[in-house]
């Protein structure tokens, strides 16, 4: 009788995979699932010659799917999400920094979610947005219906931290990426019978280097042998850590090839893999010169899978170069069964490479930015910021300066490096106020990010991402924010804070334009600060606190563009609150 009804709920889960699938496939357009490594280098998979470390899930994405050898991304992190997301050069799209603003994308570029949108499919994002935080530069006004995780660029705890949905505050549940995985496959299960667009862009290994025990035994103790060329340079503890984070990510990868094949989704479904930057440490990378923030061929180069196993043929590998700013055009001239028009974006579509054996194809160039450094990449070379060229197909590393055996190439190749930024204006300002107030959202964080302190107000760390503001001393020091209200209202407003038990009695006003709030403080919350017990190695980045909220009232805001000041009306004792965010709800 056991046996019996053992083959029938077999017979039974069978019927419902396959029903599944066909629902999905009826539709004959492909789900996607793009994840995106935070800092993790072209040489940190074991596929790439690694020998320090075990990725099988990221590599059954090459195996069992197509390489891209010669792919490139940006120096660092906004940049490239940026050209992923739109498939134009970043500096085209008001992107020039990683905070305090610099990060957004300008408004009015259609994203790669809001066009998927239209096909027909469910959008959402896990992780960590870096471009934008503000409606409308929030991924819930970029495409994505559902948003998890954080939009700074980089984050204080990866363990049960503070995150957002939907611009909502919520607390996190376990390791950071164990989390973002688990809510990414709720989302595939929860549509798996229509079309999906899944953005998993991960956290890790960025630092702080953070990593559950289970990953961090595996490699505290082990022997590195593959290394940096320049060993002096290489820090080995953090190299250690930096592995044993994308060793998670593996894992984590795996969770999702697994409740895709679970689901019978597997045919139907594109699965890419990349990463933003080049490693944030030196470390193993295949000998190539230069790390993140570098815009040599080891701050660049990415590796990039991509699986979809009732099309691509498995195990392809493909070596022209690509770029990030191909992947919008390439996946819409896959859903839409069209070529892509070559001046809709900076990129170009792929699928040639993908489907079709021996392409004809053109050279192209690749122009590679930041901090005022450019390089030049084509099929066969490499021009630096120095203006060397480099012959990278014989050359990975960099080490033999050709430009006086190719005086024309070099000339041709500074020539259009001249151009291309005389075309691009690539700059490190802004006017672009803070948004507050946008019509389709409920929630708008002001962050101390985004602040300017005065007085002796001190900003917790140099880099602003995941800092707050402290060592608030007199009356006379405030916070202010550039703020444009979108829409007039009423809006309840939070702070969230610390403070001694002194500063109790404390009053706080808020004002913008002639609107003003004021509340006393009337708790005392004064935590210590957290993040280095679960340091592998020491940060560079501001360590974190229990915040709390208090809540400051309504106050009725109008249109319109002027300083969002936070002062003290009042101080009892000789120190006041520590401030990390503002939470404004539109009523």
């Amino acid at each position: 009788m056991k046996k019996t009804y053992l083959l029938l709920f077999l017979f039974v889960l069978s019927a419902c995979v396959k029903t599944n699938k066909e629902q999905n496939q009826s539709s004959d357009i492909p789900n996607i699932i793009l994840i995106m490594a935070d800092d993790q280098g072209w040489g940190d998979l074991e596929s790439s010659g690694n020998k320090n470390i075990k990725t099988p899930n990221i590599d059954l994405l090459s195996s069992e799917g197509v390489s891209f050898v010669n792919f490139y991304v940006q120096p660092v992190c906004s940049p490239t999400r940026a050209e992923l997301l739109t498939g134009i050069q970043y500096p085209k799209l008001g992107v020039y920094d990683t905070s305090a603003g610099g990060e957004r994308m300008n408004l009015g570029t259609p994203t790669l979610a809001e066009a998927l949108i239209e096909e027909g499919y469910v959008t959402a994002a896990y992780g960590k947005w870096h471009n934008g935080m503000q409606p409308p530069y929030h991924p819930n006004s970029r495409g994505f219906t559902d948003f998890y995780g954080f939009t700074s660029g980089h984050w204080g705890n990866y363990f049960s931290p503070m995150l957002e949905h939907n611009g909502e505050l919520v607390e996190g549940k376990g390791f950071l990426v164990d989390d973002l995985t688990q809510r990414g496959i709720d989302f595939i299960e929860q549509n798996k019978n229509r079309p999906f667009f899944l953005y998993l862009p991960y956290n890790t290994p960025h630092s702080p280097m953070q990593v559950p025990d289970k990953y961090w035994d595996a490699f505290k103790e082990k022997d590195l042998t593959s290394k940096y060329q320049d060993q002096e340079k290489e820090d080995v503890e953090f190299t250690k850590a930096a592995l044993a984070m994308v060793t998670n990510i593996d894992d984590n990868v795996g969770r999702v090839l697994r409740k895709v094949a679970s689901l019978g989704l597997s045919e139907n479904t594109i699965i890419i893999y990349l990463t933003d930057n080049g490693p944030n440490s030196y470390r193993y990378n295949g000998g190539m010169r230069g790390r993140k923030g570098s815009v040599d061929e080891g701050g660049v180069r990415s590796p990039f899978f991509i699986r979809w196993e009732s099309k691509l043929q498995k195990g392809k590998i493909i070596e022209p170069i690509a770029s990030v700013l191909d992947i919008m055009p390439t996946l819409l001239s896959i859903v839409r069964k069209e070529s892509i028009t070559p001046s809709s974006f900076d990129g170009i579509d792929l699928s040639p490479l993908l489907f079709k054996e021996n392409p004809t194809w053109k050279d192209r160039l690749l122009f590679h930015h930041w901090n005022g450094k450019t390089s030049v990449r084509t099929e066969n070379y490499r021009l630096d910021n120095e203006n060397r060229l480099y012959h990278i197909k014989e050359d990975r590393g960099q080490r033999t300066d050709r430009s006086s055996e190719f005086p024309e190439i070099t000339e041709s190749l500074i020539a259009q490096k001249k151009s291309w930024l005389r075309e691009t204006e690539p700059s490190m300002a802004d006017d672009r106020p803070f948004t507050l107030g946008y019509p389709e959202a409920i929630y708008t964080q002001i962050p101390a990010r985004d602040g300017i302190a005065s007085g002796s107000i001190k900003r917790s760390n140099r880099w602003p991402n995941d800092s707050f503001f402290t060592n608030w001393k007199n009356v006379k020091d405030s916070i202010s924010w550039d703020v444009e209200v979108l829409s007039a209202g009423t809006y309840e407003v939070e702070v969230y804070y610390t403070c001694p038990k002194s500063a109790i009695g404390s009053n706080l006003s808020l004002t913008h334009g002639k609107n003003e709030l004021s509340t006393p403080i009337s708790a005392s919350h004064n935590p210590p600060l957290k993040g280095m017990e679960n340091d592998r190695v020491p940060r560079m980045e501001s360590y974190v606190k229990d915040f709390v909220s208090l809540k400051m009232g309504r106050i009725q805001l109008q249109k319109g563009r002027h300083p969002l000041s936070l002062k003290l009306a009042s101080l009892n004792g000789s120190a006041g609150p520590d401030i990390r965010l503002l939470l404004f709800k539109k009523l």
